[in-house]
């Protein structure tokens, strides 16, 4: 292998990510035989339904601010498979990656081969690709690794990991099907990544999800911190660009007002969350300097989370792929926005609530114009439609089958006003859809993603 896209195709040919089987074994052993590289450095693993992605890289800035070398694990990726492997801040380089990928083949057979004796199913897409990070950060090598969970917890395949921190942001109902039916089943999985004698920092939560965070860390003699409690968001206003937010540590510590240049109040109790996660991290003794706070939250980025992707018309692009995830965006766009009238593109996997994505944006649509995600997982575009008649009542909604398609006539739409008006365009319901979208900004040169 000699580039980052040669290891992506031939992790394509595994059972895929959205497929994920509920073992850690095999996981466990293929890291065994390439030496136990999630054992070489110190994690924050993340887990949740919403929010993990911008609060693991809230925690990673903020700890490459106070000068060590980071590892960053996130999935899904929005364009380039690189995204989800950060080193440092940056994606990996596609030599480092191969090479990486180099060390696990002689592995990866032996396990396949292991698990076809047994009558099970090779290692996956996604048990591969932990591995596959583990090995590129212990290569690297970083001083920390944020782990951001797949789904579930207890059988994640991140969950090999010997996190000192375990981070919770907010748990919801979302993938049903596997993780189960109640938010108190899914918050049990989920806090399967407690740790003996770790540190559990955890965002504000419904009580059955909390009860069974601090059940699992009672059973693990873990120290639990929880956001409204033990520390908490004591401001948040808009500002140009982003948030002005006052926080109080879990160490007590109320920092001077700092600026988090993302969109959103989520984002605010994101970063919040961020800061206690770094506390625990670094002894929670002491609060994190002001100055590695600034320099921490001035660098942060989250792409795809009300990213402006385009100007003259306006298009925003937001992942939101979930009711919970879909109700705090709708909050956040009219906040942080001020569009006369909105076209919302929407596109949503087969396994996701579409009736209520749909229902949550229905306050902010003046058109809506539905499409089918680029891939096999998708709702097609019709069919999305039929569900879109009980979510968005007395709401004109077209079709394009094609997001490209789809664009044009939002962007068409949102360019024709009258005098003093101002019409945006806003992209959702899927990371996927989410990734589309900025690509095709950056083919067209809109100029911005």
């Amino acid at each position: 292998m000699s580039t980052a896209e040669e290891v992506y195709d031939a992790l394509l040919g595994r059972v895929g990510e959205a497929n994920p089987r509920p073992r850690i074994e095999p996981v466990r052993r293929l890291a065994e035989l390439a030496g136990s590289p999630q054992l070489s450095f110190p994690v924050v693993q993340i887990a949740g339904t919403n929010g993990k992605t911008s609060t693991s890289r809230a925690v990673e800035s903020l700890l490459r601010a106070h000068g060590l070398r980071t590892g960053l694990f996130t999935s899904p990726h929005l364009v380039d498979f690189t995204e989800r492997f950060q080193i440092d801040g940056a994606p990996i380089g596609g030599s480092q990656l191969a090479e990486a990928w180099g060390e696990l083949q002689l592995p990866l057979e032996v396990v396949d081969a292991e698990l076809e004796a047994a009558g099970h199913g090779p290692i996956t897409f996604f048990e591969a690709l932990a591995v596959l990070a583990f090995t590129a950060f212990a290569d690297a090598p970083v001083d920390v690794a944020v782990i951001e969970v797949g789904m579930g917890g207890e059988w994640d395949a991140t969950n090999i990991v010997d996190a000192q921190v375990a981070v919770f942001t907010p748990i919801a109902l979302d993938h049903t099907a596997i993780l189960g039916p109640d938010i108190a089943t899914i918050a049990q999985t989920k806090a399967g990544i407690i740790k003996p004698g770790s540190t559990v920092v955890s965002a504000a939560q419904d009580p059955a999800a909390l009860a069974a965070i601090e059940t699992a860390a009672e059973r693990t003699g873990s120290r639990v911190l929880v956001q409204g409690r033990d520390f908490r968001l004591a401001d948040d206003r808009l500002a140009v660009g982003g948030r002005q937010i006052d926080v109080v540590g879990a160490t007590g510590n109320a920092y001077d007002p700092a600026f988090v240049p993302l969109f959103g109040g989520h984002q605010a109790e994101n970063v919040a969350l961020a800061i206690a996660a770094v506390e625990a991290f670094l002894g929670g003794e002491r609060p994190v300097p002001e100055e590695v706070l600034d320099e921490g939250l001035g660098q942060l980025t989250s792409p795809g989370r009300l990213q402006l992707i385009g100007t003259d018309p306006s298009v925003v692009v937001d992942a939101a792929h979930n009711p919970h995830g879909a109700e705090a965006l709708a909050r956040a766009f009219v906040e942080s926005f001020r569009f006369d009238e909105v076209a919302l593109v929407v596109g949503v996997l087969g396994e996701k609530d579409a009736v209520g994505v749909l229902a949550a944006l229905a306050p902010l649509a003046s058109r809506v114009i539905l499409t089918t995600v680029d891939s096999p997982r998708a709702i097609d575009a019709d069919r999305l439609a039929e569900l879109a008649v009980t979510a968005l009542p007395g709401l004109p909604v077209e079709v394009e089958e094609r997001l490209p398609d789809a664009l044009d006539a939002a962007r068409a739409w949102a360019s024709t006003t009258g005098e003093g008006e101002t019409r945006g365009v806003l992209v959702t319901g899927s990371v996927v859809l989410a990734g589309e979208a900025i690509a095709h900004s950056r083919d067209e040169g809109w100029g911005i993603a």
